[in-house]
């Protein structure tokens, strides 16, 4: 190879020796090499931002993009509905129950006065009814009187309140389950409207399986080419 076009009216004597001639032109075919390949990785890079901008995929992103907004504001939606309408109550609901073990514990306190009590009383009425004995007996029965009759206040009004409480769970807690099943199916409802419209948007008209596969592996291809490109 000759960086010479024309070699009409050279000299007969040769001024430049063979071996720089070659070393010349080794080099500037190197340069011509280099020029070629940034060439095409110019044209290759071109096609790949042209792939980038190309309009199907912007649309592919924005579509996904608004699905992702929709479910994110619908799940919020679940969430602040669920808080409101169960969380909440139940919340409530449960606040009830510490109030309930105190007075049960209150009741047992109580009981346990009366037992005491009521043994005293009938350890003095089964000795000899002597006057001292009758008077502890009396003093006992009077201690007695007011303490069963706390007992028995406190256990009649938890054998009305515990019943009343616990029949009262289906009447308080249906309004809430039934908000939560009405959430769940308006949000399900919403996420299959949004993953159909999201199919109908990315679906191309007139493509089948097979062209989208293909369309696809050209996409693969062109991936590649510039891979090898840049490993050149």
């Amino acid at each position: 190879m000759s960086w010479i076009p024309f070699k009409i009216g050279q000299p007969k004597k040769q001024i430049v020796p063979k071996t720089v001639e070659r070393d010349f032109e080794r080099e500037y075919g190197k340069l011509q090499q280099l020029e070629e390949q940034t060439r095409r990785l110019q044209k290759d890079m071109k096609k790949s931002t042209d792939a980038d901008l190309d309009q199907d995929l912007l649309n592919m992103v924005t579509a996904l993009d608004t699905a992702m907004k929709r479910m994110d504001a619908f799940n919020q939606e679940k969430v602040n509905q669920i808080q409101k309408t169960v969380i909440e109550p139940l919340k409530k609901f449960g606040s009830v129950f510490p109030s309930l073990n105190m007075a049960v514990k209150r009741r047992e306190q109580a009981l346990q006065d009366y037992r005491r009590l009521q043994a005293k009383v009938e350890k003095y009425e089964e000795k000899e009814k002597t006057g001292p004995v009758l008077a502890k007996l009396h003093q006992a029965r009077e201690e007695l009187r007011p303490v069963r009759e706390d007992f028995e206040a406190k256990n009649r009004q938890l054998l009305e309140e515990m019943p009343r409480f616990y029949g009262s769970r289906l009447d308080y807690f249906q309004p809430s389950f039934e908000s939560l099943i009405r959430a769940q199916v308006v949000y399900y409802s919403e996420m299959h409207k949004i993953f159909g419209d999201l199919s109908h948007q990315l679906d191309q008209p007139g493509h089948s399986d097979e062209q989208r596969e293909r369309e696809n592996e050209a996409k693969l291809s062109e991936l590649r080419a510039l891979s090898i490109v840049a490993d050149d």
